[in-house]
């Protein structure tokens, strides 16, 4: 649970509930709270959202499952715990 105060995602209304499909996780049905602790700020979260997704698409020389590996070097690396 994130210590920054957020808006619980089953009560996203407005600019939330219209990023709520591009943020939720298919796989387990809600916002990661990288992406949660953006709830008090809407244009920040599609920012965000925005950034990773240009990031995890945006090449074609490099496959997803290889840019999330980068990532997670990248990472392990800074001592990040994310």
């Amino acid at each position: 649970m994130a210590r920054i105060k957020v808006i619980p995602d089953d009560s996203w209304e407005g600019a939330l509930g219209e990023i709520h499909p591009r943020v939720v996780d298919p796989n387990y049905g809600r916002v990661d709270n990288i992406l949660a602790v953006h709830s008090l700020n809407p244009r920040g979260m599609a920012a965000h959202q925005a950034l990773y997704e240009s990031a995890m698409a945006g090449t074609a020389t490099l496959r997803k499952v290889e840019r999330e590996l980068i990532a997670l070097v990248v990472s392990l690396e800074n001592d990040c715990h994310y």
